[in-house]
């Protein structure tokens, strides 16, 4: 590089307005790359589902309170989402369903029953007795993240749009867990024949009766999927209680799923535990309830198990000649490395796997976790921002650029660049 020009004082005369000059083009360099998402993070939208509006939805409860004399159930939502949660984006669901909707999988859900004439759902369920009245509603929430169709919305649809639900009751009215239940329910699933069984409860101490039950629906071919621990206490702290193996996730060959939020992390006040094999979506998800046509958020471990039982349906639909353990194998084996592994269900379904279970080299699937698979939106957002900066930062170096002309100008007298000194003689 050319040295700058020096003035008689020896200091180079450019020196100052090239200071301006780095520290204009350093500020550029610094904002530019802050409004472009980065490649290798997930870049999450907001969990409210209506981004222009910012549009607020009910919560979905998990459970009612068990205290109240009288059972109130979860009232209708008078609110509809306009748009997908950064879930089903994670989640790549615009692309699943073009290789597969499950048509002809059979999930049994596990939770605090469904109902069958859910929007979304119709035709679909099957639920006798107790099963068909959820009065929580967090069973048809979860029904609809699984199997549901999304209505007017369907880009709301869930993982396994095409799937069959057999709704089962594995808590009482209020949604509190019942081990008799939940044990009565796994057995329904097997007579069945259910090709996943997903239990959304999870229960402090281990049962003989529930083990033998998973058992032989493990043998009959089922993919258990539960959830790996209860929902947080709404008293007290999480971080109060040891961590301990949780049932029936803790069982052999269970698929045992925790919830993520949009960042991969678990969520403040998760209820510790050992031998997780799968984190999914489990904070700010969309979906519909047992009664009306609006929509609710929900979140929690039971939403991250419903996900993961909709891409297992997905998986068996596409690869029916999998073994129940080939199933779990190909969603713990495609899923995104990190402490926990994240879902990633369209690489469940595309990925090719090798002899030995790990992806082969080439085969088509994410290399990152993608929050935002439809970034319509975000990449104009993104456009404008960068444009607003490039024409900022060009505008600071124009303006630096017209003083510093400016200065050298008035040295020469206002005389044009390049003429000679003026004689004095």
């Amino acid at each position: 590089m050319r040295p700058p020009e020096r003035r008689a004082t020896g200091r180079p005369r450019t020196a100052r307005t090239a200071r301006l000059l780095y520290g204009a083009s350093l500020a550029a360099a610094l904002v530019v790359p802050s409004a472009v998402p980065a490649q290798a993070a997930p870049v999450p939208r907001t969990p409210a589902a209506d981004g222009a509006k910012g549009q607020e939805l009910p919560g979905m409860p998990t459970a009612l309170d068990p205290r109240a004399e009288a059972v109130a159930c979860t009232p209708a939502s008078k609110e509809q989402a306009k748009k997908q949660d950064w879930s089903r984006q994670r989640l790549d669901l615009d692309r699943l369903h073009r290789h597969t909707t499950a048509s002809g999988v059979t999930v049994a859900l596990i939770s605090t029953g469904v109902d069958p004439g859910a929007e979304g759902l119709d035709g679909r369920v099957t639920a006798q007795g107790q099963a068909a009245d959820d009065c929580v509603g967090q069973g048809t929430f979860l029904a609809g993240l699984i199997a549901g169709a999304g209505g007017p919305t369907p880009r709301l649809a869930g993982v396994a749009p095409g799937a069959k639900i057999l709704a089962l009751r594995g808590t009482d009215r209020r949604g509190q867990p019942d081990p008799a239940l939940v044990t009565a329910a796994v057995r329904a699933a097997t007579t069945a024949k259910a090709d996943v069984i997903a239990v959304a409860v999870a229960l402090p101490r281990k049962d003989a009766a529930l083990t033998r039950a998973v058992a032989e629906a493990r043998k009959a071919g089922a993919v258990v999927v539960a959830s790996a621990t209860p929902e947080p206490p709404s008293r007290g702290s999480a971080d109060e209680i040891p961590s301990r193996t949780y049932w029936p996730a803790g069982e052999p060959g269970v698929l045992a799923v925790a919830d993520m939020l949009p960042a991969g992390a678990r969520p403040d006040g998760a209820l510790p535990t050992e031998g997780i094999d799968l984190a999914a979506p489990g904070a700010g998800v969309v979906s519909g309830g047992p009664r009306g046509k609006g929509h609710y958020l929900g979140g929690g471990v039971a939403v991250a198990t419903a996900y993961t039982a909709g891409a297992a349906a997905a998986v068996r639909a596409t690869h029916p000649e999998a073994s129940a353990d080939a199933v779990a194998r190909r969603l713990t084996a495609t899923a995104y490395p990190a402490d926990i592994p994240q879902l990633d269900a369209y690489a469940a379904v595309t990925t090719v796997l090798g002899d030995t279970g790990a992806p082969v080299g080439g085969a088509e699937r994410a290399a990152e976790p993608v929050a935002v698979r439809d970034t319509s939106d975000t990449d104009r957002a993104t456009g404008r921002a960068v444009l607003f900066v490039l024409l900022g930062s060009a505008g600071v170096l124009s303006l630096l650029w017209a003083g510093f002309a400016l200065s050298r100008a008035r040295a020469r007298g206002w005389r044009p660049a390049g003429a000679g000194t003026p004689d004095r003689g």
